[in-house]
């Protein structure tokens, strides 16, 4: 997940003329919703609000803003989404520009910060091969995540993103205690008795809202063995995921692996989303 105030503040310390550009509304048909913003820089810029013409015209007025001193700190511009700037969304969008100074860096950084505690928690067991290709496919995705294995050397110098978190213990169980409620798991370590131990502890949790295990079907049935021997709920195995990434069986590439892998949390904690928001009426009567 890219954070833009990292970027800003390179930019104030040095002396380059910097926008922040914001979706501040958005009706109808748009390419991005309310909140989106792009940091607008002399030569780059990051994050986006969606695109094409409406973001090319968006870019060059925030050039303009914040190089010009004699133009508004600030400005606000309408833009209806149709043939005459060549996109046929059909909505309409309202933009705000803001000359990048000090005060916006404090507020986007505290905003950035408060987003961040909102995010949904992934706890990523193992930093194998595909351990790896997971957390790289997880940075830039607004999830907060935990990414744990027992060997310090297998984790890379940098994480892939300012929201993965390498954690080095041999206490992995610790952390799914810790964990809150609604968190995703995906368990993949170098060890089978460790991932059926990982596995239980979270399916005797019960309040996940993903559970991932990888293998193969004979290792879920191994695992289903194990678990209901030691007295756990059947009925829960409904709610574990496994083999993880599995919409191409034979493609096996954990780099392949790990874009399924994506999908599958997003969609499901999407879906977690839209039924926390639904009246509970609501719910009865789509499950009836």
């Amino acid at each position: 997940m890219t954070d833009l105030a990292p970027a800003l503040r390179a930019m104030l310390q040095r002396g380059e003329p910097a926008a922040l550009v914001t979706v501040a509304d958005a009706r109808g048909s748009t390419p991005r919703e309310p909140g989106a913003r792009m940091l607008v820089g002399t030569d780059a810029t990051i994050g986006t609000i969606g695109g094409g013409r409406l973001e090319w015209d968006a870019i060059s007025r925030a050039r303009m803003l914040a190089s010009d001193p004699a133009q508004p700190t600030e400005a606000t511009i309408e833009v209806p989404l149709g043939p005459a700037i060549g996109q046929c969304c059909g909505g309409h969008v309202t933009l705000r520009l803001e000359r990048a100074d000090p005060a916006v860096l404090t507020r986007i950084e505290a905003e950035e910060q408060a987003a961040s505690s909102r995010l949904t928690r992934v706890l990523l067991f193992g930093a194998g091969h595909v351990g790896k290709a997971i957390a790289t496919a997880l940075a830039p995705l607004p999830f907060d995540i935990q990414w744990i294995d027992e060997r310090p050397e297998e984790f890379p110098t940098r994480p892939p993103g300012d929201n993965v978190h390498p954690i080095v213990t041999s206490a992995p169980l610790d952390l799914i205690a810790e964990a809150p409620t609604g968190s995703c798991y995906l368990i993949l370590t170098h060890l089978h008795a460790l991932d059926f131990q990982i596995a239980e502890a979270v399916l005797r949790r019960a309040d996940f809202a993903y559970a991932g295990l990888i293998g193969s079907a004979t290792k879920r049935r191994r695992f289903e063995r194990t678990f209901t021997a030691h007295g756990g709920d059947p009925q829960i195995l409904n709610r574990l995921t496994c083999p993880i990434g599995s919409a191409l069986h034979r493609d096996k590439r954990p780099t392949v692996i790990a874009a399924l892998v994506a999908a599958e949390l997003l969609i499901t904690v999407a879906i977690a989303s839209k039924e926390a928001e639904e009246p509970a009426d609501a719910r009865l009567e789509v499950k009836l």
